[in-house]
Formats: C-alpha cells, sequence, structure tokens
C-alpha cells in the first residue's frame, strides 16, 4: 500500500464540536476552519451498523440524532445534511473529516464475509465516494473511515476494510482507513484486522488502561514501544503511523489526562525516539477548546523544535527517526539577565520551559515576548509563538561571564567582554 501522509493533530467530534451550545469547534463555526490547531476530525459515532431499513444510524449526541432531526423514510439513519456545507467548508481547508464507527456503546459486527462485504459498499455509498438518496451529510464527501470498535463481534472486518479500499483504490480523491485500539496489546476487537490489512494510521487510546498516560514514567505499563513495534515488524504497511490518543480534560476519560506541561514532554520524547509515532489524538474537541486551549498547546508541542531526553531503552529495539533539524542543546551556564536597557530583568530563553503569553525571554541578543502557551518552540522559529520585539541594548556583563547565542540548529557559546 503507498505509504499516505497523515497530519499531527486530531480530535473526535462530537455534540458541542458541531453545533452545540459551545461553538468553539462547531462545523458551523469559521474558528474551526482557520484554527490551524487541528488537522483532522473523526466524526463520532456511526454506533449502529444495521438498523430499520437495513441501512445504519448515527448518533452525534445534540448535534444530529434520531430523536431530534428528521430520519430517512423506513429507517433510524438521521438527516444530518445541514452539516454539508460545513464540512465542505473545513475541507476546503486542509482539514481531513472522517466518520468514525463504534464508540464505547456501538453495536458493532458481522455475521458473514458477504455481510461485512455489502456493510462497506453501503459505507462508501452513504458517507464516500458512492452515490444514495439516503446520505446523512448530504453531498459532502467525507475523507474516510475510522474504527473505533469496543464490542460486538470481531469477525469478518478484514473483509469489511477490504472491501472499502478496493473502492478507495480506484478513486481519485485520497482516502484514509484508521483505527482506535485501546491501549493493551494486542486490542480486543482491533488486534486481528489491524495485523491482516493495512491501515494509514492507528490512533491509540492511552487512557481508561494501565498503559494510559498517567503511567508513562512506568516502563512495565507505557506501551508505545509494543505499539511502535508491531508497526514496522507486523502492520501489512509498514508505513502506519502511531498516534497518542489523550483525553482533552480530566474529565474527558476516566484516568489517563495529564496536564499540558507532563504531555508536552511525552510528545517530545516519543517524537525522539520513535519513528512511527504520527502525533496526538484527544478527546474530544469540545472539551480541549474548554480546557485553556488544551488543543493549541498540544499542537504547541507537536511543532517544537527541541526534543526532551529519550526515556531509557525498553526490551523492544527500535530505530528512533532522523531529525529533520538539529535540537537545540541546553545551556552550559547560567545565562546571566541583561542589567540594563529594553531587556533588563529579563531571563533567556530555555528550551524545556513553559511560557504563558506574555512571558518575556531574551533570545540571539533580541527580546521576545510569547504570544500564547509555548513549549520548546524557538523564538523566530516556524511554529510563531513569539513576538520579536526587537535588539537588546546596553547589555553589561561582569567579567568572566557568557551569553549563549542560539542558532536554529545549534547552540555557541561566545566570550563577550565586559561593556559590550
Amino acid at each position: 500500500m503507498v505509504a499516505s501522509r497523515l497530519p499531527t493533530m486530531l480530535a473526535f467530534v462530537t455534540s458541542a464540536l458541531l453545533l452545540g451550545s459551545l461553538q468553539a469547534f462547531g462545523f458551523d463555526n469559521t474558528r474551526n476552519d482557520n484554527d490551524d490547531s487541528i488537522d483532522a476530525f473523526p466524526i463520532a459515532f456511526l454506533n449502529v451498523f444495521f438498523g430499520a431499513g437495513g441501512l445504519p444510524s448515527i448518533d452525534l449526541a445534540n448535534t444530529c440524532n434520531v430523536n431530534d432531526n428528521t430520519v430517512f423514510a423506513g429507517t433510524q439513519l438521521p438527516d444530518c445534511s445541514f452539516l454539508a456545507s460545513a464540512i465542505e467548508t473545513c475541507q476546503s481547508k486542509g482539514k481531513i473529516v472522517t466518520i468514525s464507527l463504534g464508540g464505547a456503546t456501538g453495536a458493532a459486527g458481522f455475521t458473514s464475509d458477504a455481510q461485512a462485504s455489502s456493510f462497506a459498499d453501503t459505507i462508501w455509498n452513504l458517507f464516500l465516494g458512492g452515490s444514495s438518496s439516503t446520505r446523512p451529510f448530504g453531498g459532502a464527501v467525507l475523507d474516510g473511515v475510522d474504527l473505533d470498535i469496543e464490542g460486538g463481534s470481531t469477525e469478518y472486518f478484514n473483509t469489511f476494510v477490504n472491501e472499502l479500499r478496493s473502492h478507495m483504490n480506484g478513486a481519485s480523491k485520497k482516502y484514509f482507513i484508521t483505527g482506535a485500539p485501546q491501549c493493551p496489546f494486542p486490542d480486543a476487537y482491533l488486534g486481528s484486522v489491524i495485523n491482516a490489512v493495512g491501515f494509514d494510521a492507528l490512533y491509540v487510546q492511552f487512557y481508561n488502561n494501565y498503559c494510559g498516560l498517567n503511567n508513562f514514567a512506568n516502563s512495565n505499563d507505557w506501551n508505545f514501544a509494543t505499539w511502535d513495534n508491531w508497526a514496522k515488524t507486523t502492520s501489512p504497511n509498514k508505513n502506519v503511523k502511531i498516534y497518542i490518543g489523550a483525553p482533552a480534560s480530566s474529565t474527558a476519560a476516566g484516568s489517563g489526562y495529564v496536564a499540558i506541561s507532563s504531555l508536552a514532554g511525552i510528545i517530545q520524547q516519543t517524537k525522539a525516539q520513535y519513528s512511527s509515532f504520527g502525533g496526538v489524538m484527544f478527546w474530544d474537541a469540545s472539551q480541549a477548546y474548554a480546557n485553556g486551549r488544551f488543543d493549541a498547546a498540544v499542537k504547541s508541542a507537536l511543532q517544537g523544535g527541541a526534543s526532551a531526553p529519550a526515556p531509557p531503552p525498553t526490551t523492544v529495539t527500535t530505530t528512533a527517526p532522523t531529525s529533520k533539524t538539529t535540537p537545540v542543546a541546553p545551556p552550559t551556564t547560567s545565562a546571566t539577565p541583561p542589567t540594563s536597557g529594553s531587556c533588563a530583568g529579563v531571563n533567556a530563553w530555555v528550551s524545556n520551559v513553559a511560557y504563558n503569553g506574555g512571558d518575556e525571554a531574551v533570545y540571539g541578543g533580541h527580546l521576545w515576548t510569547a504570544k500564547w502557551w509555548s513549549y520548546g518552540d524557538t523564538p523566530g522559529g516556524a511554529a510563531g509563538d513569539w513576538q520579536d520585539d526587537g535588539v537588546c541594548t546596553n547589555i553589561a556583563l561582569k567579567a568572566g561571564e557568557f551569553v549563549t547565542v542560539h542558532y536554529e540548529s545549534k547552540s555557541v557559546p561566545t566570550s563577550v567582554p565586559k561593556g559590550v
């Protein structure tokens, strides 16, 4: 299978995310379209495979459901076509929108290869590149399918994926097939299908289990290395990407939530150590926005130029990826704040310190102000986290002190004579 380029940041979309009272990431809201924090949205969930009239049903909570919206005649499939134009606008901004099948309460499964194959045809016609008079999102053509199977049967999913892929391979549009397994390996419901057919990405749910993000420091529990090893040795698609699935707030999951100050370090360590790392998935976007723009903070950590030290090696041997830029080395001496001029009293920027919006730092002889929360993003770097307030003036140093001059990919200690 041809390697697919997937985004680095995605969030599941439900209720408030679409049209609820919290409109921060709603498809009816232009903020979502113009916000660069999130790259993909799996719409959750298609929770019934075979309902009335032989068609599936979707439950988007208070956004669109069988109780509050019109259903197609003879079915329990709600008509959510009012979302079509907003979905298309989102896609026009380069964002990926998929339909997520299953969920924690989803009734999923097949009784035969024939049924699985037929269901793939149904999904193609209802949500993707096919045609039907009962398309829930009208003319909007979604970008793929996500399997979040947490109950029901485990059989015949390989047939479903293969049939779906056969439709996708003949299309001019690029489609994605992804999965969202639980972190215990192998996953009880997706373990067989991900071994049998190629997926573009797995959004591993590192929460609500012993292997959650809250146990990152315990190498016996945290098992990203196991998933990385699976990606390299077992997956039919050796280019599959593994995402860290994280709760977007302390109320988003029963366990596994970690504050951004901890998650940023986990992201950088995982990114540095495992070449299969693809980014971060979180549940869900509405809670991320309400949690102090957790989404923006995570994206900032993903784009950070500096990487935290890798954790001790586990029993699984992996190959670390080649970094596009050399991490900025920490200074070997403590930088002394300038004592006068525009930079008086301001400390030098440090790569492993989290900065809040409005915080100041000295970098490369300039004064910088953080525009928002930032971790590891170099002032003047591509992430755009910092505002350049100009060259520092009248910097006075004591004899024997040093200024560390930072560059894009290295740090050069430079001796500066007193009075410069």
